[in-house]
This record gives structure tokens, C-alpha cells and sequence, in this order.
């Protein structure tokens, strides 16, 4: 089922366990064209997978110390007494790990589209901790989705630069990722703005 990753709790990319997208195709490729994505990402976000591939845990570990550098933000995290919930923060690494393979990696198909669904949903009240079936704060706001776009883009093109590529290719990979990360925030978005998004 993953690809890359071996057996990851709760990744369900591709099975009748994930909620439906309501967005149409036409739509979806209307939102790509305003996120300036084209075919030519595609192949750098490609490129961008390769070069990624055994980086994964490198690049977890600084965003997880980021993200643990900051109470209010690892706060997403805490159980009932307040403190980081270890299990479920490494539940959620297993994830985003291959969230970043996935990102590079899968076609923008129904399957992509619903999964999008399922992660915005995992962020909201409505499906938060049951994945882990953990009990933590029940919503991550959205404006930490949005705001998250920038550490996830900048942060990458350090990684994007270690295998050799050419300055113009590592800002090509680097541009693709960008857009990527920012089309997929726009449909995470949706549990959070309802029908009228």
C-alpha cells in the first residue's frame, strides 16, 4: 500500500477507508492553474522524489525539532496532562514521512484528490486523534495549515541541493515543491470552510 515506507499506522492513501473529495476535475485543474502548477512541475517534483527518497528521516527530525521547539505548536500534540504525546507523535511521523514521498511521487488522480480530503480532516475536529485514537486537543486551526507552507518550502531546498543538481534544477525542484505544498493546503482547507469553499 505505502510506497517506500514499508507498513505506516494508519496511511490509507488509496482504500475505501478515505473520505470522498467533493471537488470536481475540472475544478481540480482549475486550482492547479492558480497555483501556476504545470507538467513541467511534475517532472521536477519527480526529480524532487528522488533525490528526497533516503533524506526522509533528516528531514522529519528538523521539522520535528522545529516543531518541538515551540510549545504552542508541539501544544497540537499534548494529552490529557498537557505534555507531548510520544505515541501519536511518532503515529504522525510514520505519515509524514511518506506524506513527502507521496507528495513528489503519486499523479493527481481521484485517489490524490481524496486523500487531500482525508488529511484537511485529520486536522479538524471532525477526524482528529481517531486515526491514533488518542485523546489531544480536538482541531489544529487552520491558520497553522497555512502558515505551515512556508517552513515545509523553505526548508526543503537545502535537501533538494545535496545530490549535485544544478542551481537551476534545485530551484525548478524547489519552485514545483512550493506549489505542490500550496495546492495541497487550498484542498486541506475544505472541512474547514464547508460546501461554500
Amino acid at each position: 500500500m505505502a510506497e517506500g515506507r514499508g507498513e505506516i499506522s494508519g496511511y490509507t492513501y488509496g482504500t475505501g477507508e478515505v473520505a470522498r473529495s467533493p471537488l470536481g476535475d475540472e475544478e481540480f485543474e482549475k486550482l492547479k492553474t492558480a497555483v501556476l502548477f504545470s507538467e513541467e512541475d511534475e517532472r521536477y517534483l519527480r526529480m524532487a522524489g528522488e533525490v528526497l527518497a533516503d533524506q526522509v528521516d533528516d528531514i522529519l527530525d528538523l521539522w520535528y525539532g522545529f516543531v518541538g521547539s515551540h510549545p504552542h505548536l508541539v501544544y497540537y500534540f499534548s494529552g490529557p496532562d498537557g505534555q507531548p504525546d510520544s505515541r501519536y507523535l511518532q503515529a504522525v511521523r510514520g505519515r509524514f514521512g511518506q506524506w513527502i514521498l507521496d507528495t513528489c511521487n503519486r499523479p493527481h488522480d481521484r485517489a490524490y484528490l481524496d486523500y487531500a480530503e482525508e488529511i484537511g480532516l485529520r486536522h479538524h475536529r471532525e477526524k482528529k486523534n481517531k486515526t491514533d485514537a488518542v485523546q489531544s486537543v480536538p482541531y489544529i486551526p487552520l491558520r497553522y495549515l497555512i502558515a505551515f507552507i512556508s517552513p515545509i518550502t523553505l526548508t526543503i531546498k537545502d535537501f533538494l541541493a545535496k545530490k549535485g543538481h544544478s542551481p537551476e534544477d534545485v530551484d525548478k525542484m524547489h519552485q514545483a515543491w512550493f506549489k505542490s505544498v500550496t495546492l495541497q493546503v487550498a484542498l486541506w482547507s475544505h472541512p474547514y470552510a464547508g460546501e461554500d469553499w
